[in-house]
């Protein structure tokens, strides 16, 4: 029997939001490996030169997009312009999202919303602009990025559990919804990693030896190839029968 499934991706076109660096860039560069042709979804398309180099180093065509995925038209536009240049769209990893730490008795109004901006309601219209398009084709896949902290409470970062906690459960609407265009939906969910993003804080003594301590099993912080491979496995014919899941990295964390 030599029919498995692969983890090959030749011939699929990706579209990968926050792309410029940390998870967005490691994904990027996993999917152009696997063989995917990939879109970057940039805040500032200006940033994505160096990225955009490296992925056309390993023979694939790449496209840079400007996608600040707080705008609507942006992420429209960005998912046409992808389907114009690849004439097709097979997989949407929706990577962008932020937030504050903040106590939440501190949190004003704007921190709120432009929290629900840069993650839920991203990952929402985002989904939806490239769901019209893997409909129309009769297949695709969505990758969104939720996070441990949508399974386990974060102190000072409620705003942000809460975004991740409804971007775990839209995952499974999403699945339920479109399944029957045979689209999977499916997320990840990282713990602490070496990221530009988590930089500042992992630099505190203190706060690195909580995050790793908390790390139950493995007892060490994530590197971003570690859930570039998670993506790629949930992007590949490997991941067919699974939608609707969210595949926890945390090296242990969520299970004490």
């Amino acid at each position: 029997m030599n029919n498995f499934s692969q983890f090959d991706l030749t011939g699929q076109v990706a579209l990968v939001t926050g792309a410029a660096r940390g998870l967005g860039r490691a994904i990027s560069l996993a999917l152009a490996q696997a063989g995917a042709t990939v879109a970057l979804g940039l805040r500032d398309v200006n940033t994505g030169g160096e990225l955009a180099a490296e992925i056309g180093a390993l023979g694939r065509p790449c496209l840079s997009l400007q996608m600040d995925v707080t705008r609507l038209e942006q992420i429209s536009h960005a998912v046409d312009d992808t389907v114009i240049r690849f004439g097709r769209l097979d997989i949407l990893v929706n990577n962008a999202g932020g937030g504050w730490v903040n106590l939440p008795e501190d949190v004003s109004e704007e921190e709120f919303d432009q929290t629900i901006a840069k993650n839920l309601k991203a990952t929402f219209f985002a989904s939806q602009a490239a769901g019209a398009v893997m409909r129309r084709q009769g297949r695709g896949c969505i990758i969104n990025m939720s996070s441990q902290a949508g399974i386990v409470a974060l102190p000072t970062e409620s705003v942000y559990c809460l975004n991740k906690a409804a971007i775990t459960h839209l995952t499974k609407c999403l699945a339920v919804e479109w399944g029957r265009y045979n689209i999977r939906v499916n997320a990840v969910a990282p713990t602490f990693i070496f990221t530009p993003g988590t930089e500042e804080a992992l630099s505190d003594p203190a706060f690195r030896a909580d995050t790793v301590e908390r790390i139950a099993a493995l007892h060490r912080i994530g590197e971003p190839k570690e859930v570039a491979g998670a993506v790629v496995f949930l992007a590949s014919p490997a991941a067919s029968l699974i939608t609707g899941h969210t595949l926890v990295i945390d090296g242990g964390w969520t299970v004490r």
